[in-house]
């Protein structure tokens, strides 16, 4: 592993438990070639024992482990520090992505024939994420989330609301329905995390889609592209919940599950919690109509999971079997189906209903990533929202944004610097 890099995972473990599974080996006693995976999402655990279970009753020659912990990130950087390697690993897209193809511990996928089946828009979505242009293909993305705004849909039809397709229609939306008594969003922002939800879904139409790059390259700063998210941001406060602090997500997620709100923004991984609380609740979303033209919206979706292979795998042909049962249609459909998730490959997969005002974006590829999914963790970010919607000022937020920015960020700004040195403006 590159000296420079390792610095990333070493510092990702600061104040982190250490923590180990087994690792992997060549080969088991009974000459089975053993192909390790440690994915990400523990709520899907059980959905992987049966993809586990299946893979080794219709395999002779390899033997698949799916491990599924609490902490995987915290683990998978232990081991990678410690150079133990699982032969694949299921992570979200986000900056942890962007650290691994940096560090260059990721084998290069571009030979995997499965790719040709996944969806431009997703590949492209990994691509922007390399913190500087990186020759390759690394991940093999699996299921996508979206985030938006979730709507009963028999509290429309009984009232004739119509859905929005700007910004003017949504907040006229938000007077019409707070008119009639009734609250227009329920917010859960006493959990930080909360506050990413409506911004992610807001920037994407107001802010550049590689606003944090734009930044590290030195030609622009987020005072200037979040100025429109923050002020639009504090006008959604006026059409939810007297004190929105004061409640976290399950009670966000209950409340509207019980018909306390006509909306609620938040991703479509909060669809099970919702459903769990009310499954008879009529539940569908739309885009978030953050731009004034009802030209200017596009989904807020992003790499919910995808597999990357190690670098130091041994056996890759034996990954890429285990890839193609992963990815085979059947197996994807029981994720969709459990999970609320978007397939990021490509076919005839039956979504969830509750995505059905979504479902010309992904059909179109009009879809753009989660800003926060370029923000480093240390930065804190959902906090500094939180802060932001409880002081109000704008100003203050963003000059703070900037500033930790710079403090945070100081060594990708240097290599995206170098790299503009050697390569000039390139992206």
């Amino acid at each position: 592993m590159k000296r420079s890099k390792i610095k990333y995972l070493e510092a990702a473990l600061c104040c982190a438990a250490v923590a180990t599974v087994g690792g992997c080996g060549n080969a088991s006693d009974d000459g089975k070639i053993q192909i390790e995976i440690v994915q990400y999402k523990p709520e899907a655990a059980n959905y992987f024992s049966t993809v586990e279970e299946e893979f080794n009753a219709t395999h002779d020659d390899i033997h698949l482990k799916i491990s599924s912990p609490n902490d995987a990130m915290t683990i998978l950087r232990t081991r990678f520090i410690r150079e133990d390697y699982p032969d694949i690993i299921g992570i979200g897209g986000d900056i942890n992505y962007s650290y691994f193809v940096d560090a260059e511990i990721l084998a290069d996928v571009s030979d995997y024939e499965g790719l040709q089946n996944i969806n431009q828009a997703y590949l492209d979505i990994d691509e922007a994420l390399e913190l500087v242009p990186t020759d390759g293909i690394y991940a093999v993305p699996y299921v996508a989330n979206a985030a938006g705004v979730l709507y009963n849909r028999d509290m429309f039809a009984e009232h004739g609301w119509e859905i929005p397709q700007n910004w003017d229609e949504l907040i006229t939306l938000c007077d019409e329905i707070k008119a009639e008594g009734i609250l227009p969003f329920y917010f859960g922002f006493k959990d930080t995390w909360t506050c990413l939800a409506p911004w992610n879904a807001m920037a994407v139409d107001l802010a550049p889609a590689d606003t944090a790059k734009q930044v590290n390259r030195g030609e622009t700063t987020f005072s200037k592209e979040y100025r429109e998210v923050s002020e639009k941001y504090l006008k959604l406060l006026n059409y939810g919940p007297d004190d929105p602090f004061a409640y976290g997500y399950n009670d966000a997620c209950t409340a509207f599950a019980r018909g306390e709100s006509a909306m609620y923004p938040i991703g479509s991984y909060a669809a099970p919690q919702i459903l769990s609380v009310n499954p008879d609740l009529n539940l569908d979303s739309f885009v978030m109509p953050a731009s004034d033209n009802s030209d200017g919206n596009t989904l807020n979706s992003g790499i919910d999971l995808q597999f990357c292979v190690m670098a130091d795998c041994p056996n890759k042909e034996a990954a890429y079997e285990v890839l193609n049962f992963l990815y085979a249609d059947e197996n994807i459909q029981k994720y969709i189906d459990a999970q609320t998730a978007i397939p990021c490959k490509e076919g005839d997969f039956e979504l969830p209903s509750i995505l059905d005002g979504m479902t010309d974006y992904i059909l179109e590829g009009n879809m753009t990533d989660y800003q926060d999914h370029y923000y480093p963790s240390e930065m804190a970010v959902d906090a500094q929202i939180q802060t932001f919607l409880l002081q109000k000022d704008v100003d203050a937020f963003l000059s703070k944004f900037d500033t930790d920015w710079l403090r945070y960020n100081r060594d990708i700004i240097r290599l995206v610097q170098d790299y503009e040195k050697q390569h000039g403006n390139a992206n």
